[in-house]
């Protein structure tokens, strides 16, 4: 059952005194507002950012949320989150005389989440900030953990930190108006979830697939951020040497390098993830732990989900090395790949041959 206005469920990730709720429902629109009014009653000055989409498809209730708190729009789109981006939120707050005790609100997708987590953890050496998702990718994955950053010529997320947001609002109600290409997007790190961690998630995306208007949609995106917030209360910071957050990479590692080489504007995120799934099955194969069949069945998931498996275009196979090359997770100089040991359970791997990776590439549609 979808949940209920003024009754959220409260998803709590216990990272002692840096422990945080995750509040979801369908209508927080009340809950925002008292959050908003208990910072002004304790003196301290908030600030909102967002993106022009959603001044246009949610200003009611952006209005209703926030009132006239001074609110900085940024263009849609993943070239937002630059480093000229994050100048503008930093002058933003400082024009705003937003000091230490002050509060940064990131309402959008995951461009505006990580951008903004980002801001508020250079800000004053940190201020502390509140995740308002407003696209599915952002409700199941990027408003939850702690990682801000934003992308580099060289590379996705290059630049960024650790700062756990205050709290995180999911209203469902949110997604009535995101476009169903985002919605898409979305459902692959829906997917992701249930290849690492979750083989009855899969399965029941496999029997049914999720839209907008699905009744089960609320209780999956609590399943995600459940099984995030856990993997993250475990290592916050991703220095298990095996395992551990990692494992939120699966298909990260070939997808940033997709976005990375097609200059950030080709795919949407959930899109280029969706083609790093294929691949990092494919490879899973290839070491030994899939069958074709079980590949074949993630291929039809995202298939049912309007998600590509392939790369719509051609790419250089050596440029996509190259890429992948640079990503943050390199050690030692050599890519670390999230592969699945089955349907529902993955793993991290190092010293994987480039040659394998090359194969991989072409087999999802690079040259």
């Amino acid at each position: 059952m979808p949940f209920k206005h003024r009754m959220p469920e409260i998803l709590t990730v216990h990272l002692g005194e840096r422990s945080y709720p995750i509040q979801l429902g369908e209508n927080l629109r009340a809950e925002v507002r008292a959050q908003v009014g208990s910072l002004h009653e304790a003196g301290r000055k908030v600030a909102v950012l967002t993106d022009g989409n959603l001044r246009v498809r949610q200003g009611e209730t952006l209005r209703d949320m926030f009132a006239d708190s001074p609110r900085l729009v940024l263009p849609p789109g993943e070239e937002t989150k630059s480093l000229a981006s994050l100048g503008r939120v930093l002058d933003f707050l400082a024009e705003q005389r937003i000091d230490r005790t002050g509060a940064l609100f990131a309402v959008g997708g995951g461009v505006i989440g990580d951008l903004g987590g980002f801001a508020a953890a250079a800000y004053l050496r940190g201020i502390d900030y509140f995740q308002v998702p407003t696209t599915l990718l952002a409700m199941v994955d990027s408003s939850v953990g702690g990682k801000t950053g934003i992308n580099l010529k060289a590379g996705k997320n290059l630049a960024g930190a650790f700062h756990q947001p205050r709290g995180v609002f999911i209203a469902t109600e949110l997604l009535a108006t995101l476009p169903p290409r985002e919605f898409a997007a979305g459902m692959a790190e829906v997917i992701k979830y249930g290849l690492l961690g979750d083989a009855g998630l899969f399965a029941q995306l496999e029997r049914s697939p999720l839209t907008a208007a699905s009744t089960e949609l609320p209780a999956v995106i609590h399943r995600c951020c459940a099984i995030k917030a856990r993997i993250v209360e475990t290592d916050e910071r991703e220095l298990a040497p095996e395992g551990g957050r990692a494992l939120l990479n699966l298909g990260h590692t070939f997808g940033h390098a997709i976005e990375q080489v097609t200059g950030y504007g080709r795919y949407l995120h959930g899109e280029a993830v969706a083609v790093g799934l294929a691949a990092a099955a494919r490879l899973s194969q290839k070491l030994g732990h899939l069958a074709a069949a079980d590949v074949a069945r993630i291929d039809a998931v995202m298939a049912a989900h309007a998600l590509p498996a392939r790369l719509a275009a051609p790419l250089p196979a050596a440029t996509l090395m190259t890429a992948m090359a640079r990503d943050k997770k390199v050690r030692a100089g050599l890519p670390r790949f999230v592969v699945l040991q089955r349907l529902g359970e993955a793993v991290t791997r190092d010293g994987v041959a480039a040659e394998t990776v090359g194969t991989v590439w072409r087999e999802v549609g690079a040259t």
